[in-house]
């Protein structure tokens, strides 16, 4: 009888403990996607209020990479431009704010780059929770729009990370697998160009963390993106 009581005791305690993780893991992610870039996304609801895109634009989306490229314009023209980038943003992240960034918006297509999925981070995801949560920003989008194309480009290797190369290109695998899979959902291919002639990251192309395309990267970048895009809509049009 007492050995009862204790094992009720001790599955009591489990029982407490696992609901102050899931505790945790839900403040945890209330603090990450509700503080961490309030301003940034508050940033883009005054755009919409401050500026007109033509319906024909192209809807960028994702982390970093996209917020920090300032000659997007250039490089993609002459298709009007909606930049919707905010540093640091990975997968959950993006999708938590999915229809509040992409709803307001009218476009021709929408273009996703998210490359904080895997970093080295003891918080990174595994390629198919990253693959998961990206199906769950195209299943919002398309809950709006039905017949635009939208287009993930691949996570670029970079020197930064490239210990995490390999689970990198995992993620990258799956993600183009997912794009056959799916009608007019499109994987754009960019990594090849970012290698040397060893596959080893081309430093000259990235800023001085390694990690960020420099001038002359999103040259190259824009170039294969623009080309994709093109194909698509030109196909289409």
């Amino acid at each position: 009888m007492k050995r009862i009581h204790h094992q009720n005791r001790f599955t009591a305690l489990i029982f407490a403990s696992l609901i102050v993780i899931s505790s945790c893991f839900a403040q945890k992610s209330k603090v990450d996607f509700g503080d961490k870039w309030k301003g940034e996304i508050a940033a883009f609801d005054k755009l919409n209020q401050t500026e007109k895109y033509p319906d024909n634009s192209i809807l960028f989306l994702g982390s970093s990479s996209i917020r920090l490229w300032s000659t997007i314009k250039e490089e993609l023209s002459p298709y009007p431009i909606i930049q919707r980038g905010f540093g640091g943003s990975n997968s959950p992240a993006v999708e938590y704010y999915t229809e509040r960034i992409v709803y307001p918006h009218q476009f021709s297509a929408v273009a996703i780059f998210i490359a904080n999925d895997i970093t080295g981070s003891p918080n990174d995801l595994t390629p198919k929770e990253s693959v998961a949560t990206f199906r769950k920003i195209i299943k919002t989008i398309r809950a709006k729009y039905k017949k635009q194309p939208i287009f993930i480009i691949e996570i670029t290797p970079s020197q930064s990370r490239w210990k995490k190369w390999s689970v990198i290109q995992e993620d990258n695998a799956l993600l183009k697998a997912l794009c056959q899979k799916q009608k007019n959902l499109y994987f754009i291919e960019t990594a090849q160009s970012f290698l040397n002639e060893k596959g080893e990251p081309r430093n000259e192309l990235f800023r001085e963390d390694h990690l960020h395309l420099n001038r002359d990267g999103y040259k190259i970048w824009g170039k294969l993106i623009k080309a994709e895009i093109d194909k698509v809509l030109k196909d289409k049009g």
